[in-house]
């Protein structure tokens, strides 16, 4: 089977917003603040592939926040587009906090480095020099990606389990073919941007052995197990079931 690396867009299953639902929605927005999403301040586009399995590569679009300044979020999606799809989540933080993570944690956290500084990872629209200030951060940053929808696979709606993400963390990874597409698609060069950035400098203390999946492959399982019980309730309060 070849390698698949494309993020396959499907129509989501069941009915059209129905007018109804559009006006209730509109409603809300104009009374509730949706404090967490306005926090947003960036759209950074990367690639992705599956923990376990480096021919599966994704286009991702994170829309981002910061937490603080050594801590920022992502909502990930397939695609830039009003219908995207919400496929993920990531989490970046600086190598000095890394670094305090348990070993055990590590590996399923990987590095920036390569992405920003062979050009692959970018911000759409986004001046050259502006990008560029912002990116020299991230260079030094490590990430912690969960995807739960497997949109290369053609999934219509979010199936099976999350699956831990890696980046790319040297050439040759990446499909030429899924390179040129984005390429094209956002009239970037990311040979060019190779060059423009290759001032930057990556983590203080390099790669972590530990991270990027510790150079081996990493894969959510599903195992039963005794569910705890809740502790039991005080005898005035009535044991109810749902």
């Amino acid at each position: 089977m070849d390698p698949i690396h494309a993020n396959v867009v499907k129509d989501v299953p069941g009915e059209k917003t129905k007018i109804g639902t559009s006006i209730v929605d509109t409603a809300a927005a104009t009374i509730q603040s949706f404090g967490p999403t306005k926090q947003i301040h960036q759209h950074l586009c990367a690639f992705h592939f599956y923990a376990d399995d480096m021919t599966r590569q994704v286009e991702a679009h994170h829309y981002c926040g910061h937490l603080n300044d050594e801590v920022r979020q992502c909502l990930i999606y397939d695609r830039p587009d009003a219908d995207a799809r919400l496929i993920g989540v990531e989490y970046l933080v600086t190598e000095e906090l890394f670094l305090t993570l348990p070993d055990e944690e590590k590996p399923l956290w990987h590095s920036h480095e390569y992405e920003v500084k062979s050009g692959v990872l970018f911000l759409p629209g986004v001046p050259g020099p502006v990008e560029r200030k912002d990116l020299e951060k991230v260079a030094k940053t490590y990430g912690k990606t969960i995807h739960f929808w497997q949109v290369d696979r053609g999934d219509e709606l979010p199936l099976g389990l999350p699956q831990v993400m890696m980046a790319l963390t040297r050439d040759g990874q990446l499909y030429p073919n899924l390179a040129k597409d984005v390429e094209s698609k956002y009239g970037v060069s990311f040979q060019k941007e190779r060059e423009n950035r290759a001032y930057m400098e990556g983590l203080a203390h390099g790669i972590h052995p530990k991270a990027n999946a510790a150079g081996v492959g990493l894969k959510t399982v599903l195992r039963e197990i005794d569910c705890k019980p809740s502790s039991d309730p005080p005898p005035s309060v009535p044991r109810v079931f749902v």
